[in-house]
């Protein structure tokens, strides 16, 4: 009787792990054949009945290194390429527009192009974050891809405030935020004990991107005119966002974790909520020197083919700040890394409109870019240590939601500063005092969490 009894508990745990395939898991959502290999791994076990049971990241060791791992981060790197250093290179368009195509419009009004990128590429965080949990991630980010490029070449057929409002502000801010979404929560996949330095060098990307294609444009423009210059840039980005489609691939299994859409407990957590309006009022600020670096410098009387460089120069040395901030933060813990950095940007904010002589706005730019990277290189490193890494997705995304809203807003509110005063020493108080507010928030959200003042987070 007793083997008898045995034999139909096999049986019955046999059919358990038949029925909890990955199909079974989330019925609909998308696998490679690869996805399920590393499924299958990560759930194998010695015994019959664990085999039944799908794997928690809990359970799973993090790769941290190889060659598989490090595709992914080159993979990101293309991708920030691709989607921030785009977007960072906003200022020398805003700059030529204010000059010729749009120059019959308020520098506020040029600056909504700008700021619709700027929050696009983290609103549709939400969604992608969720999607990307339950599986969903190669349709999404193709799509967004081929979004990007197309938007890019309708560029260059733009002839009117609302053609550019539309192309480069609307649809190439949603395709970007399609793109950079899920990168995170990949990267969250393969790193643990190492994410700081693979987000770092995955944020290297954004600085390559925001260095070299606004030196393209300055070049290419007087050479073969904006239209051509436009398709050029589409021609890269197709390049860089082909080499991340080819590349990026998610390791653990989705799991449908409680909710829906919304995730709406993680804000009874006090340091999760605090971290959110942080980002908020921080990106009321900033942006706006990145915004506004080229004009200020074109309105103290530096000539054209220097203040176009800035915005380069800028994102060049961002470069240097996004990846030491990645090699302190594994150490240090981030949020102890990007205080400090951020404090040093808001007050370099108040003291960049005074910088009238060229020597003195390249040492601003140096200095800002270098802080302002270490702080957008680490954005998203708390999220993950605020929860389970089956919610990574969903809760970076409701987080990228909310910083959306702050890149919306910061740059035309700048923008109607400089337009009401007729000069920068406003704006920079306004955008620095953000960016300071936004520290002391994020200080407190540190403390919540760690309920004392020295420790690692």
């Amino acid at each position: 009787m007793s083997r008898e009894n045995d034999r139909d508990a096999h049986r019955r745990r046999s059919t358990m792990t038949d029925d909890l395939t990955l199909e079974n898991v989330l019925p609909g959502a998308e696998f490679s054949r690869s996805e399920k290999t590393e499924a299958g791994k990560a759930g194998s076990t010695n015994g019959v009945a664990d085999a039944a049971v799908v794997p928690t990241p809990a359970d799973v060791d993090f790769p941290d290194g190889g060659l598989k791992a490090w595709m992914m981060v080159f993979g990101g790197m293309c991708n920030t390429f691709s989607t921030f250093g785009y977007v960072n290179s906003w200022g020398v368009f805003q700059a030529y527009y204010q000059t010729t195509i749009l120059n019959d419009s308020s520098p506020s009004d040029i600056a909504w192009i700008g700021s619709l990128q700027y929050s696009l590429i983290f609103f549709p965080g939400l969604f992608v974050g969720r999607l990307f949990d339950l599986g969903y991630f190669r349709s999404i980010f193709l799509t967004s891809s081929a979004l990007l490029v197309l938007s890019t070449f309708l560029i260059a057929q733009c002839t009117q405030y609302w053609h550019f409002l539309l192309c480069q502000g609307i649809v190439v801010g949603l395709a970007a935020g399609g793109i950079y979404g899920p990168t995170t929560a990949v990267i969250a996949h393969w790193f643990k004990r190492r994410r700081g330095l693979a987000m770092a060098c995955v944020a290297i990307g954004s600085s390559l991107g925001g260095t070299l294609l606004p030196i393209a444009a300055q070049r290419l423009i007087p050479m073969i005119g904006f239209p051509w210059t436009m398709r050029v840039i589409g021609f890269i980005l197709l390049f860089t966002s082909g080499m991340a489609n080819v590349t990026l691939k998610r390791r653990l299994p989705p799991r449908d974790a409680p909710g829906g859409l919304l995730n709406l407990r993680a804000f009874k957590y006090a340091p999760y909520t605090l971290y959110c309006i942080s980002s908020f009022v921080t990106f009321l600020g900033i942006y706006t020197v990145l915004t506004y670096v080229n004009v200020s410098a074109t309105a103290i009387g530096l000539p054209s083919d220097i203040s176009f460089y800035l915005v380069s120069i800028a994102n060049a040395s961002s470069l240097f700040g996004r990846y030491t901030s990645g090699l302190l933060c594994d150490r240090l813990g981030s949020m102890n890394v990007m205080i400090p950095f951020t404090a040093i940007a808001g007050i370099l904010t108040y003291a960049w409109p005074f910088a009238k002589t060229k020597a003195a706005l390249i040492v601003v730019t140096i200095i800002y870019g270098f802080c302002s990277g270490s702080y957008v290189s680490l954005l998203a490193n708390p999220m993950m240590e605020m929860g389970d890494t089956d919610d990574v997705g969903r809760r970076v995304g409701m987080f990228m939601s909310i910083t959306a809203l702050g890149a919306l807003g910061g740059p035309p509110i700048s923008g109607a500063i400089n337009h009401a005063t007729g000069g920068f020493e406003a704006v920079g108080y306004y955008a620095g005092t953000c960016v300071l507010v936004g520290v002391g928030i994020m200080c407190m959200s540190r403390h919540l969490a760690l309920r004392r003042l020295v420790g690692k987070f």
